[in-house]
């Protein structure tokens, strides 16, 4: 049996044309049941062949590449060869040899005849061979063999062997040529195998080509994404364009086909044989055998050694290549055996039409089988070779008109293996002699399609899991657009499985980019199926293609116009972010999501980043991403949505917290870096305080809290002592303050609540009996952390409620997390010396300065108010006591001590202990503190029930209405008016109006300008809320009689002080709808006596005044005018009700037909 070596080709196709007639005869056996390999190697050459001693070229046909042709022709490789030179190799030796000039004839004569050979056309075209023609030896590249010289084209050199530099034009490269000369084929040997011994350092030209091949690469393959940083790091090449590599340089082919030749010249399209097509032997031109040896060529014992080896290692590679196709191709043969024995039973008259012999044109793309059967004839079996031999084409097979029989009907196939191991089909034959011609005609009548795209996916029935996926891909794509929008997650599990499976990248890209694009505006469930999926993807395909398949997806609709997508690829980020490699967790995802934070108008997008950006958080292990985590904390705070804000609150800062705590920057920079920011903006802002800067520094302080007390108990003296065993009692309801969110949880952080108990029965222990000895987490607390804090709280803004809330909530926070013991021996301590509120500091003129700032509200209501047991509550009412003693004697501001009360007084709890607090102040012997307390109830009154007014804060109130000091009394009419103002019982507000009365219509109080100044001021503040009868008739008949009574004071300055107050009053009580009896009789004659005042102390307040008595004349003339033509409108509505009713019963009589109801509006002619 002759055998045809597909490894040695000619290197022309012309010269096989000019030689038809050199043909070897070869034979064709046929081949009984299974094929089966021949003994040893089914490529090894028969004994009698001579064998070749050097193989040109290495043109290897592929069972992959060329379908089920290679597999026929493999079994019938048998020949002899005939010696002939190419040539290529008759230019390899004129070029080694130096015969420049025949060399350069010999291509000018290939070129007339159209056979341009690269060698030549390489050689000539490059500078470089001509600038050093003296004495210039031959590159040891073209290392001869017995049948010519070994060549490597440039156009289809190996990367290893390329020298890119050779083919530039940077200059003269002759040291660069020495290098490469010096290079033989055993460094080459190495190179292919990728030994780590490099000989010289990569050359710029080789790092450029290099990277080029790399980037293309990395396209072909859809890793986009790895491209564009590769790019982006390699920023001084263009990618995009070959010759940015080097002027004058081939081209070499891209890595995957380097890859698979390592090395060996590739072979050209028009030398290859395709060996499905059954050519004869004789067919083949005689240059494609093996050549004779030639005669002996005069070469120097290394160069013959280096020869060797490198015939040694092609030898080495080709078998090892023979072995893997030989392995390939029983492999193909026995699956093909198989299913030639479970689809070659008999089948119906109509299919038995003998053997067919398939054309040469068509072999290539199907397998011509014979198989002998039971039957005389024989059976066809087509297998399409697109479908990879997976598909069984039943296009021109028709069911018998008889059912199978049950027995023998094929189940469903788990495995290619069951499907090898499951009998034949076999149909019933009719006892009937039709022609097949007439069968087949008569079936034609049977509607079948097969033309249409559908058609030939339903005539195909897949036979193995590869060939169901290969079906899915092709089919899913115009399945989706066809189902309902609200039902289209139900194909979430198709789609993630055909994804995940399928052999094809760009099927897989396809497909999840449709699983992405599956719904329109995904609403919450659907959102969360996709993630699910998509983990569910991520966990069995590895990060690897997590990164290149499904974060592609997310960046391309990054910017998609429908929020709910974005808010899909916010969520995605997050879900995969623990199956991502950490280097593209830490750069590329993060940058995405830094993007969307940045850039996203939608609050709920914004919040799916924040909290997508803790979850990566909690997976970062680069510690140079600090600086940006604690950047994006600062940005995220600031955001204008509460939601998103929230959630920083909840996922962000715990997990940031959480890092930093591995990296030990906790205390050393997270919170130190916090106060620094809150202290400069303090510093900034002595002209006007940031309270929304103040209030994102502060929250992201507060929510640090549970992590730093996590911080002191895991790193205190006693956590080794911490067991389980034993009875743990479990911790109360109210130790901590109810967290934002489990992460906030303290035994969360810790890892459980027994563990957790366990810790602070120790910690309660230590703080109690042992101290703070050696206990760094907890001395950095209490040496360091408060020390500031207080010393910020005294540079706060007293009368910035939100600042003094703000930080109130803070400490009672920190206090309530550190536990009892902690607040009464480590917080309380450091406040009560800064105070210093002692017997000493009573009686002093100046009083104490640190009581006048907002250390003493915060103190009072962020630290005494943690705990509310007796002693606590004691300690807060003596605290109150003696801070309104203080401040009165001292003649000091009250800021101090009103902000507590504004602060208290918003818990219905303290109400009671407050009124407690102001009851010592009505029965204190100084008029001072009496003084303090009749102003602090006007602070009290607004939030505290009327039962208690009525009960606690009246009666009080009246008391010190009847003071003997007249200042005293004073103080009372703003609490008076703030009753006025809230309250609505009818009893208790006569009292008020009574004793407001008796201060006006007191003959000793006629002279007392403090008061009246009081009164008014009162009555300008209270009287537009107040009820509109006690305005009418008592607030402005009053304010008349004192602008009356002003028209005559002697006195200028207290003249232009009431004038002035009664300015006031009046501008904001002539917002207010008052009767035109009050307007005429009370608040225009009042006017008129305050114009008259302002006409000789402040002219431009008379034009104001002017202004406003004219407006309100023209109020009243205007409302007069309204009543007149009211009265009128009420005449015309009666007659217009006479008309109506008139009209409708006339349209009521009508009792015929339409045409004479539309007459009725016709016009009279």
């Amino acid at each position: 049996m002759a055998s045809v070596n597909p490894f040695n080709l000619s290197d022309s196709e012309e010269e096989a044309e000019r030689r038809p007639n050199e043909t070897i005869g070869t034979q064709r056996s046929p081949r009984d049941g299974a094929p089966r390999p021949s003994p040893g190697n089914p490529f090894s050459p028969p004994a009698d062949a001579e064998p070749p001693t050097l193989l040109l070229s290495s043109n290897r046909t592929s069972p992959s590449g060329e379908g089920s042709g290679s597999i026929a022709a493999t079994s019938a490789m048998a020949g002899t060869a005939e010696t002939r030179i190419s040539v290529d190799g008759i230019a390899a030796q004129l070029i080694r040899d130096q015969y420049i000039l025949t060399a350069l004839e010999f291509h000018a004569e290939l070129l007339e005849a159209g056979r341009e050979i690269p060698r030549l056309r390489d050689y000539f075209s490059n500078p470089g061979n001509f600038e050093r023609q003296s004495g210039t030896p031959p590159a040891k590249d073209q290392v001869l063999g017995p049948g010519g010289p070994m060549h490597r084209a440039g156009s289809i050199s190996t990367l290893d062997s390329l020298d890119f530099a050779r083919y530039s034009d940077d200059g003269n490269r002759e040291s660069d040529e020495r290098v490469a000369e010096s290079e033989g084929p055993s460094q080459e040997r190495k190179n292919f195998k990728s030994s780590p011994e490099i000989q010289e350092p990569i050359r710029p030209l080789e790092k450029r080509a290099l990277n080029f091949l790399v980037n293309e690469y990395l396209l072909k393959n859809e890793c986009k994404l790895s491209s564009i940083t590769f790019s982006d790091e390699n920023d001084d090449q263009d990618f995009e364009l070959w010759d940015d590599v080097g002027l004058n340089t081939p081209k070499p082919p891209d890595l995957l086909m380097l890859y698979r030749n390592c090395g060996t010249p590739l072979p050209s399209p028009r030398d290859m044989v395709n060996v499905s097509v059954g050519v004869e032997f004789t067919d083949l031109p005689g240059n494609c055998t093996a050549q004779d040896p030639p005669k002996k060529l005069d070469l120097s014992h290394q160069q013959q050694k280096e020869v060797i080896q490198e015939l040694e290692y092609q030898i080495s590679l080709l078998n090892n290549e023979k072995q893997s196709l030989a392995e390939q191709i029983r492999k193909l043969q026995s699956e093909i055996q198989t299913l030639k024995k479970t689809l070659s039973s008999p089948l119906p008259a109509i299919l038995d039409m003998g053997s067919q012999k398939t054309s040469s044109s068509d072999s290539s793309s199907s397998i011509t089988t014979t198989t002998n059967t039971t039957t005389p004839s024989t059976n066809p079996l087509s297998v399409s070779s697109t479908d990879n031999n997976q598909y069984l084409d039943i296009r021109g097979v028709s069911e018998p008109e008889t059912k199978p029989d049950p027995s023998t009907t094929v189940t469903h196939p788990q495995s290619l293996n069951t499907l090898k191991s499951r009998p034949p089909v076999q149909f019933a034959q009719p006892n009937r002699k039709l022609s097949p011609a007439f069968q087949q005609a008569l079936l034609s009548f049977c509607r079948m399609c097969s033309d249409s795209r559908l058609g030939a996916e339903v005539s195909r029935i897949a036979d193995s899991e590869e060939s169901v996926l290969l079906m899915l891909g092709r089919c899913l794509p115009h399945i989706v657009p066809n189902v309902l929008l609200a039902k289209r997650e139900e194909l979430i599990p198709l789609i993630l499985c055909t994804a995940c499976l399928h052999p094809e990248p760009k099927e897989r890209d396809q497909l999840l980019h449709i699983l992405f694009n599956l719904i329109k505006r995904p609403d919450d469930e659907q959102r969360q199926m996709i993630l699910t999926g998509c983990v569910a993807f991520a966990r069995h395909v590895g990060p690897t293609r997590v990164e290149a398949e499904l974060l592609p997806q997310c960046w391309e609709q990054i910017n998609h116009k429908y929020p709910e997508r974005r808010l899909l690829v916010a969520e995605s980020c997050g879900a995969l972010a623990p199956y991502l490699p950490k280097e593209i967790r830490s750069s590329l995802v993060l940058s995405m999501l830094q993007q969307m934070l940045a850039e996203d108008k939608a609050d709920m997008v914004r919040e799916a980043v924040i909290k997508s950006l803790g979850i990566i958080m909690g997976y970062i292990d680069d510690s140079d991403k600090y600086s940006q985590g604690f950047e994006l904390m600062l940005l995220s705070l600031g955001d204008p949505s509460e939601r998103v804000v929230g959630a920083v609150h909840q996922v962000f800062i715990p997990a940031f917290a959480a890092w930093t705590t591995e990296l030990g920057t906790l205390q050393s920079s997270l919170i130190p870096s916090l106060l620094a920011r809150i202290e400069k903006l303090l510093m900034q802002g002595e002209h006007g305080l940031d309270e929304h800067k103040l209030h994102m520094f502060l929250s992201g302080l507060q929510s640090l809290i549970p992590p730093l007390f996590a911080v002191v108990l895991q790193n205190a003296p006693f956590t080794s002592k911490a067991k389980l065993n034993g009875e743990i009692p479990t911790i109360e309801v109210t130790r901590f303050p109810r967290p934002a969110s489990p992460l906030q949880d303290v035994a969360t952080i810790i890892g459980s609540r027994e563990m957790l108990s366990a810790l602070l029965l120790l910690y309660d222990y230590q703080l109690e009996h042992e101290g703070t000895t050696g206990w760094d987490s907890l001395l950095w607390v209490v040496n360091q952390l408060l020390p500031q804090l207080i010393e910020i709280v005294g540079r706060i803004n007293v009368t910035s409620s939100t600042c003094v809330h703000e930080f109130s909530r803070f400490f009672w926070r920190l206090c309530r997390t550190f536990g009892k013991i902690f607040t009464n021996t480590k917080v309380k301590p450091q406040f009560q010396e800064i105070l210093r509120l002692s017997e000493e500091n009573v009686d002093t003129s100046t009083g104490n300065d640190i009581l006048t700032k907002a250390t003493v509200p915060i103190y009072a209501t962020g630290v005494l108010t943690c705990y509310n047991q007796d002693e606590d509550r004691k300690l807060l009412v003596g605290f109150l006591e003696d801070v309104m003693t203080t401040l009165s004697l001292s003649h000091a501001p009250l800021d101090s001590l009103k902000a507590a009360f504004v602060e208290l007084g918003a818990n219905p709890v303290y109400h009671e202990l407050l009124l407690t607090v102001l009851w010592y102040g009505v029965v204190h012997t100084s008029a001072l503190v009496r003084c303090t307390a009749a102003r602090m109830f006007e602070l009290l009154v607004k939030g505290v029930n009327e039962t208690l007014v009525a009960q606690r804060v009246v009666p009080a109130l009246i008391t010190l209405s009847s003071d003997p000091e007249i200042s005293v009394r004073i103080s009372t009419i703003p609490a008076f008016g703030t009753i006025m103002e809230t309250v609505t019982q009818k009893e208790l507000l006569e009292r008020v109006k009574m004793q407001l009365a008796s201060f006006l219509e007191d003959p000793q109080y006629q002279d007392q300008h403090s008061l009246h100044m009081e009164i008014i001021r009162t009555f300008g503040r209270v009287g537009p809320n107040a009820e509109p009868r006690f305005r009418d008739e008592f607030v402005l008949p009053h304010l008349h009689k004192l602008a009356l009574a002003n028209n005559g004071q002697a006195v200028e300055s207290k003249r232009i002080d009431i004038a002035t107050q009664l300015f006031e009053a009046y501008s904001a009580l002539s917002c207010c709808f008052i009767s035109e009896e009050v307007m005429v009789n009370h608040f225009l004659p009042g006017l008129r006596c305050l114009r008259a005042d302002m006409e000789q102390l402040s002219p431009e307040h008379e034009v104001i005044l002017s202004s406003m008595i004219k407006e309100c004349e023209i109020k009243v003339e205007n409302r007069g005018m309204a009543d007149a033509q009211g009265s009128m409108s009420i005449a015309s509505s009666l007659v217009g009700e006479d008309a109506k009713t008139k009209f409708l019963s006339k349209m009521g009589q009508l009792t015929t037909s339409g045409a004479m109801l539309a007459n009725v509006f016709q016009r009279k002619k």
